[in-house]
């Protein structure tokens, strides 16, 4: 779900990636990628969303509160779910340009998807739902920016980082998956650069959202065996970017994660696979908790 670019028909095809499609706040299917009605196409891969693998934690409590007292107990957390499944029948709202600091962009994008059909934004409400569960579990308070076509489209970009700015949240997380070319595979963190102009001013939050990423990363790397990005970040799974709203505009900790591309083959296998999200959900948890531990 984020980034300048879709590495698609190699550095012409990165430069234009984030205008058409997949790793923005608000991106949409790139330039090779299906045209958005297949964002909503019918049936998931064996494992898809919603279909909990084995042993993995079950439905959470709708009010976004762990049943108990943990010791991250009264510590918020945000999950910002890219893009969202009904955006594709709404192309004219989403289209619209927000404010995003720097500069204006789309409301939002459909996001990309897998060659088989298998929408972004399908995998980070998943994603997202198993994140909510485990760090519920840790008495975290977590609160999701959409969820279950709730809205049914969007949120805006500016208003997804409104809504972690209104919880006052300890920190904040927009969950993505790539599209760019076959062969770019792994997975990266997106940081927010420090920004000061018009609405945005990240410069209070810059040093503990680089924080959060680097935990976000190892974490992510130890739980999924995900490589760092082969294409972006030098091998090292961050991203410093100031074009973003989702960033651009939070005044929490805050970063995104490309999970993954869904262009290659070996990273869509994994993307699908219900088992393999649930290994990201528990990396992308041993992050959060970490930071939010100090440790």
């Amino acid at each position: 779900m984020l980034l300048t670019a879709l590495v698609c028909g190699g550095l012409l095809g990165w430069l234009g990636y984030e205008a058409v499609g997949a790793p923005d706040d608000g991106s949409a299917a790139s330039p090779t990628s299906p045209a958005s009605p297949a964002v909503s196409a019918p049936g998931a891969p064996s494992g898809g969303p919603g279909t909990l693998s084995p042993g993995s934690p079950g439905p959470s409590s709708g009010d976004g509160k762990g049943s108990g007292a943990g010791s991250l107990a009264g510590k918020v957390v945000v999950i910002d779910p890219g893009h969202n499944p009904g955006n594709f029948r709404h192309t004219s709202q989403i289209a619209r340009p927000v404010d995003i600091g720097t500069d204006r962009k789309e409301c939002d994008t459909t996001g990309t998807s897998t060659n088989d059909g298998y929408a972004e934004a399908r995998f980070t409400l998943d994603v997202a739902h198993r994140l909510r569960t485990l760090l519920q579990r840790q008495g975290v308070t977590v609160k999701l920016t959409h969820d279950d076509g709730s809205p049914d489209w969007g949120p805006c970009v500016d208003e997804r980082a409104r809504i972690g700015n209104s919880a006052h949240a300890d920190a904040a997380i927009s969950v993505h998956a790539d599209g760019a070319a076959p062969g770019d595979r792994g997975f990266h963190v997106i940081l927010p650069a420090a920004v000061h102009a018009g609405a945005a001013d990240t410069r209070p939050i810059a040093a503990a959202s680089r924080d959060l990423g680097e935990h976000v990363a190892d974490g992510f790397r130890r739980s999924t065996g995900e490589p760092p990005s082969n294409y972006l970040g030098g091998g090292t799974g961050l991203v410093t970017r100031k074009d973003l709203g989702g960033l651009n505009l939070s005044t929490v900790p805050k970063v995104f994660i490309e999970c993954g591309n869904m262009r290659d083959r070996t990273d869509a296998a994994l993307l699908t696979s219900g088992s393999w999200r649930q290994k990201a959900a528990e990396g992308l948890s041993e992050g959060i908790v970490s930071f939010l531990r100090g440790s």
